[in-house]
Formats: structure tokens, sequence, C-alpha cells
């Protein structure tokens, strides 16, 4: 059974979408849980869906494997990959030693292109009510800052865990309607700018911890549940 959510309940685009708002569409789907975990589609409903062309979906469902998003194996269809507790905290530790060297980092070559994305991304943020598009774009925050410290292999291995954590927040519904993602963000950003790196790091710190208590009180309510 193809248990993909049906072009009803998402929008058929008039138009060919470039690579990267087939993915952001795709992957906001998936966070706001219209593709559930588990859940299996194909090509073809999604191209349907999405208004895409096969091989630009092929594309897609190809980067958000290697996010570990979406599960593809050989004469299976496409799932949407579902978060255990031990990988979300495992997921959890490994992103903050990464991002913790990152922030350090990026103070300390702060650089006006990427300052300008950092911006643009939180005046995004501040304006966004879609809560799939806000978990996105929340990721693509970190993700910017990791570009801007200089270091491709340790902005590639947080790339690989954000993306994740988005995923275990949509998935065990672990979002805090109190908590301002943008303002701390502005805050991190500012610290950054202003090259002040003991109060980046220790705003970055709070950020993860406070996202990382969400996430496992959410996991303790399912257990409970359970």
């Amino acid at each position: 059974m193809n248990s993909f959510a049906s072009p009803q309940t998402l929008v058929d685009l008039p138009f060919s979408l470039s690579a990267d708002d087939l993915y952001s569409r795709v992957f906001e789907a998936i966070l706001e849980q219209r593709l559930h975990p588990g859940s299996r589609m194909t090509e073809d409903s999604l191209g349907q869906t999405f208004g895409a062309r096969r091989s630009e979906v092929r594309g897609v469902l190809t980067r958000l494997s290697h996010q570990q998003i979406i599960i593809l194996r050989p004469n299976h269809r496409p799932r949407v990959a579902a978060m255990e507790a031990e990988q979300t905290r495992q997921t959890l530790h490994a992103r903050r030693l990464a991002e913790i060297t990152l922030v350090r980092l990026a103070c300390q070559q702060p650089q006006p292109d990427h300052l300008a994305r950092l911006h643009a991304i939180i005046e995004r943020e501040r304006h966004c009510s879609t809560p799939g598009r806000a978990l996105r774009l929340s990721g693509a925050f970190h993700l910017e800052l990791a570009d801007m410290a200089g270091n491709a292999p340790l902005a590639h291995f947080l790339g690989s865990l954000v993306p994740l954590t988005s995923l275990a927040i949509a998935q065990f519904d672990a979002q805090d309607e109190d908590y301002c993602d943008w303002q701390v963000h502005q805050g991190i950003l500012d610290a950054v700018e202003q090259q002040e790196m003991a109060m980046a790091v220790s705003m970055l710190g709070q950020h993860l911890n406070h996202l990382e208590g969400m996430l496992l009180n959410a996991l303790r309510q399912q257990r409970v549940a359970m």
C-alpha cells in the first residue's frame, strides 16, 4: 500500500521547481508529517504531487537518503526514516561536539557574504508561520554558520546531523511554542559578527541544551504512553 499523502493534501505546482526548491518542499512535507515515518512512496507519486520529472524527484530522494531522511533499498519503494530514541541521543551528542567547534572557528573569520545569508535566513524565520518550513530554516541557519567556519569536513559532518535533528523534532512532536528560534539565532549571530567567541559558544550551548531537553522530554513521554 502506498501511504504517501494524496495530492489533495499537498499543493500541486504548475511550474517546474529548481532542485533546491523541490528538495525543500519534499523535506517540509516530511517535517510536517504529511509524509509519515515509515511511509512509502514512488517517484511517480512525488512527481505528480510536486509537478516534477522523475529524474528530478530521483535526485531529491538521493539527496535525502544521504541525509538518512529517506531510506533507499534496491527493489523497494523509498520510505521515510523513523527516528529511534538511541539514534536521537547519539545524533544530539555528536552535533554538540561538532557545532561548538564550528562556532568557535566562525568567530575567528566572520565573512560578509555568509553574514548576509545568515541575516536573510533569520528574517525568513521571523516571518515564517509554517512548522515544517520553520524547522528547515532553523537547520539552514546552523548549516550556513558551519560553512562560514571554513572547515569543510566538519561542516559536512554537521550537515548529516542537522536534518536528522529536525526529523526527530517533527516525529517526536518536540516543539516549544514559547521558544523563539529566530531571536536565539539573532543573538548567536550578533556574537559571531562581533567575534565574541565566549558569548557565541555560551548562547549556542544554551540553545542546544534547550533542544536536547525538548527531545529527551518528548522521548520520555512517548515511553510512558506506550
